[in-house]
């Protein structure tokens, strides 16, 4: 008998290697090019504790995320944990929220790879802003032709990732001075708080995978297993780029822009800009073409349920991959780039936007958690729920680190709510009508 998902749904195509390499394309994005140098501009060298407790905090988000998808693989991952635990209507504002994070910061981390490639090369502003749309305009066209050609793209991007940053950390690691990392705490604990905040964004992408839990073939038995390889990879290689970023003074010499071009430079002069330029391209061009799988996924379940137009709730009969959806997020996040190009919209607050969006997520996503996990015998309940739980104090914490720009996502969750209920109001009626 023939699987009825592989039949008229989405094409199961994802095996443990390619899970781990959408978990590390997730995470192991633009953060790690940009972050350490801010931060470090933020907090000092103190800074690192940042990166060494949200390391640590990101296995009880990772271990959530992947227990809920085993339990239930669907596509739409937190959209689906937050439909099954609260109800359709903080489902569909869930669904607000992730447009509102990938619409936002698509752009944003497309635009750090085209900062790079202006570190070695001579670019303008509208070149820069080209490139960065050029970079998302490929990942639309290989998530386009199907989740096989995806993983193919995922599995060869990010063994070039992890090779070229191993390459910079080692190479790097001889130019580390324990002086600079005096006065650990030049201005106090408060700015390791703010530098969270925007860490945070570096460990976003744990549930991304569980937005395409519906395609794995083996899903109890792989979602586990490719969580713990990833968390120990990306938490390993964040917290060596952050300490050669500070043990090296890279984020002073070149600024918060390019820390790791800077890096390599010092390593093979003028060849050490063009290098870093093609590890930037790299891994945005792997973050945005995963992301792009993820949550294309997400607006085919929220369309299904009519949180979007059900013109959005259609597969390709070719490839099996939802067309319309990937075609409404390439139309959203178009003008977004045109918006940062007029108004001039600094990385940091283009960082922070999507943040906010998505730290609102994780929480939903962590209360979900604690909900649907705790639904075992009572003996058992306190171990089930505890990752979940400390997700959601971690996320409380840190969405107060976020500042005025929340603003934006406390207007989707309300633009949100608000077509939430007219949608429910409009089937409501539609049933009153309908003959018995």
């Amino acid at each position: 008998m023939v699987n009825h998902i592989e039949q008229g749904g989405l094409k199961k195509a994802i095996r443990l290697r390619n899970a781990v390499a959408l978990y590390a394309s997730s995470v192991l994005g633009s953060g790690v090019l940009i972050l350490p140098g801010l931060a470090a501009q933020i907090a000092g060298p103190g800074s690192i504790l940042a990166w060494i407790l949200l390391s640590l905090a990101s296995y009880p988000f990772a271990f959530t995320f992947a227990s809920l998808s085993s339990r239930r693989p669907e596509s739409g991952g937190v959209y689906s944990f937050a439909k099954e635990a609260f109800g359709l209507k903080i489902a569909t504002v869930t669904g607000w929220l992730f447009a509102l994070w990938v619409i936002t910061g698509a752009p944003a981390v497309a635009l750090i790879a085209a900062s790079y490639l202006g570190y070695a090369f001579p670019l303008d502003r509208t070149q820069t802003f080209l490139i960065g749309f050029g970079i998302f305009l490929a990942a639309f066209i290989v998530n386009y032709r199907g989740i096989v050609v995806s993983n193919k793209v995922q599995l060869a991007t990010i063994g070039s990732i992890i090779a070229l940053l191993l390459a910079a950390i080692i190479s790097s690691s001889f130019f580390v001075k324990v002086q600079n990392f005096s006065p650990f705490l030049p201005s106090g604990l408060i700015p390791v708080g703010t530098a969270a905040a925007l860490i945070f964004w570096s460990y976003l992408g744990y549930e991304n995978v569980s937005n395409v839990a519906e395609e794995f073939e083996n899903p109890r038995k792989d979602f586990r297993r490719s969580i713990i390889l990833s968390v120990v990879l990306i938490s390993s290689l964040y917290i060596c780029v952050a300490f050669v970023t500070i043990g090296t003074l890279a984020y002073k010499a070149g600024g918060s822009v390019a820390p790791f071009a800077v890096i390599l430079s010092n390593v093979l002069g003028r060849y050490g800009a063009a290098g870093t330029a093609v590890l930037a391209v790299f891994i945005i061009f792997g973050t945005v073409n995963a992301y792009t799988t993820g949550m294309s996924r997400v607006f085919y379940a929220v369309s299904k349920d009519g949180g979007f137009p059900k013109a959005l709730d259609h597969l390709s009969e070719k490839t099996k991959v939802p067309d319309r959806s990937l075609i409404a997020l390439f139309s959203c996040i178009f003008p977004v780039f045109v918006i940062y190009f007029f108004f001039d919209v600094n990385l940091e607050t283009a960082l922070l936007i999507p943040s906010g969006a998505a730290i609102l997520v994780y929480i939903v996503g962590s209360g979900a958690g604690v909900k649907l996990l705790g639904r075992v015998e009572k003996s058992a309940r306190k171990r089930a729920i505890a990752l979940p739980l400390i997700s959601l104090v971690i996320s409380l914490i840190v969405v107060a680190f976020v500042g005025w720009v929340l603003i934006f996502s406390i207007a989707v969750f309300l633009a949100g709510m608000g077509y939430a209920w007219f949608h429910a109001r409009r089937e409501a009626a539609k049933r009153r009508t309908e003959p018995v």
